[in-house]
């Protein structure tokens, strides 16, 4: 008999589901203190919460027999999620549950923008009658531009297309098939598409590439009078520049769910609240009885498979309950996942079939070393959490296939992990000396030593005097310290790869700056 405690407020179908399952031994107690909760949670096997209850070291200490987490919802900041790894404890949530809470919100910010519905109603509440003031936009034979075709993106677009919109959408990460399959015009340029589109839905994760994605930049590209709706992240779109961009009327219209900093501070309040036509709402996409329902149906399902020893979809830490597994294997792991996380940065778009060889000693842990490369691959890549065991169904998800070969001959090491995609014409290669240090030995053709850590300035460039020079000076005016360096090439006076460690990242203008220099070929910058 599985003993589950839940701890913060599910609903109640999936209270009842608990209730049926004749190897679960329901506790309910939603309202639970915390130090209430560390009296009794060592008589448990599963606790089931939501962002309320700290599932923190202490916590998970007293817990001697608890072996699932479920948290209701798609954060995890509540859990201490390395030290229940280090206690073998499982961790699951829920991603997408909210999927049409938050699509429905974002056709609703678009309505209201369109069609002022929201100032129709305040103006009537104030005494005000003004149907000749009041004109909207239909949507039906507009365009409009989706950014991240996921989950959410995906449903927006559904239900765009049944208003008689034309749907564009830009995600490096998807296939065409995905699109042409929800009638959707994929558009590789995201500059490209900023300047067709009627409006523009942000349906993105917040990530290093999407941090500040739409500034002054992407809003001049775009028509004047185009209208923006952000319901995924604040940081996403860039405050100044938006609020620039309904002054000078470039915008018409703007919804928003979500701020860069939340609760949004007043002084933003007040700078839109005096454009009439910005619709606002307080994060509230997944405010739905329908979305709350579902999250704590999926995260009773999730709890089941994990304690009958099944596999759980969304399994948040590393699938090696066994700890001893799981120091043997990590600094693998850990160098598999740095692999693909730079992979998918030093490769940029368009990344389908891949391959990867394990060689040597590595072997033995092929299958998890696959999964963690896929890992580092899709953490920046879509907007729910991927970890060590979904990593697969992600994968498959977006259309990335990943074929594994295993070697016994170790070559040049006593093991090593080879990526590389045909299509894209680009490889990195890695192993671990010592049974901890991690490296990567090959980049594309260039031999390499490579610690993979912090902020790596990757440049091709001619091999000749001053190259160096010139990229240092550049960074110096800007105050940008470089810690190592580490230079790969094939032949003096040929083809030559310069990375530079940074104690930094350079800003984008450092990056402008830095390939005007005439023989820097090519130029990115990697965060580790």
């Amino acid at each position: 008999m599985h003993k589950v405690l839940v701890t913060d407020p599910i609903s109640k179908r999936a209270l009842e589901l608990l209730e049926k399952q004749e190897d679960i031994a329901l506790t309910n107690l939603p309202d639970i203190s915390f130090e209430e909760l560390i009296k009794i949670v060592s008589d448990f096997d599963c606790i089931i919460t939501r962002s309320r209850t700290p599932v923190n070291k202490e916590l998970l200490e007293r817990a001697t027999s608890l072996r699932v987490v479920g948290r209701a919802g798609v954060g995890v900041d509540n859990v201490d999620i390395e030290f229940a790894t280090l206690r073998g404890v499982l961790v699951v949530n829920t991603p997408g549950a909210n999927t049409i809470g938050a699509t429905e919100l974002t056709i609703s910010h678009m309505l209201n923008v369109y069609r002022q519905a929201h100032r129709a109603h305040q103006s009537l509440l104030e005494g005000r009658w003004e149907r000749k003031y009041l004109m909207g936009n239909e949507l039906y034979g507009k365009k409009l531009g989706i950014i991240g075709l996921g989950n959410i993106g995906s449903q927006v677009a559904i239900r765009a297309k049944a208003f008689g919109m034309d749907v564009y959408a830009y995600d490096p990460y998807i296939q065409d098939e995905k699109a042409e399959r929800l009638g959707v015009i994929r558009i590789s340029s995201l500059d490209e598409m900023l300047r067709i589109v009627d409006i523009l839905t942000i349906h993105a994760p917040l990530t290093h590439e999407t941090k500040n994605m739409i500034t002054e930049r992407e809003f001049s590209l775009m028509k004047d009078g185009a209208v923006l709706i952000n319901c995924a992240r604040g940081g996403i779109v860039n405050d100044e520049d938006l609020i620039n961009a309904l002054e000078s009327k470039k915008l018409s219209g703007v919804g928003l769910d979500v701020f860069s900093i939340e609760p949004p501070r007043q002084e933003f309040i007040e700078r839109i609240k005096k454009f009439e036509n910005v619709s606002l709402s307080p994060h509230i996409g997944a405010n739905t009885y329908e979305s709350q329902e579902n999250v704590g149906i999926v995260v009773v399902q999730q709890v089941l498979k994990a304690l009958r020893g099944q596999t759980p979809e969304y399994l948040v830490n590393a699938p090696f309950p066994d700890l001893s597994a799981l120091s043997i294997a990590k600094p693998h792991i850990d160098l598999a996942y740095k692999m693909g996380k730079f992979f998918h940065q030093w490769a940029k778009e368009g990344l389908k079939d891949l391959e990867l060889e394990v060689k040597g000693e590595f072997v033995n842990y092929a299958d998890a070393l696959a999964s963690g490369v896929l890992f580092g691959l899709l953490e920046d890549m879509v907007e729910f959490p991927v970890n060590l065991i979904n990593a697969g169904y992600v994968a498959k998800d977006v259309g990335i296939k990943l074929s594994l070969h295993k070697e016994d001959s170790p070559g040049d090491y006593k093991g090593l992990i080879k990526l590389k995609s045909k299509s894209k014409n680009k490889l990195v290669a890695g192993t671990v000396l010592e049974g901890h240090l991690l490296r990567l030995v090959q980049i594309d053709s260039y031999r390499v030593d490579l610690e993979p850590v912090g902020t790596l300035l990757c440049f091709e460039n001619r091999d000749v005097p001053g190259v160096i020079g010139s990229v240092g000076t550049i960074l110096g005016k800007a105050g940008i310290n470089i810690a190592g360096f580490r230079l790969g090439r094939q032949k003096r006076g040929g083809i030559a790869l310069g990375i530079l460690t940074l104690d930094e990242p350079a800003p984008e203008e450092v990056l402008t700056e830095l390939r005007k220099l005439p023989n820097l070929l090519e130029l990115t910058q990697v965060s580790m």
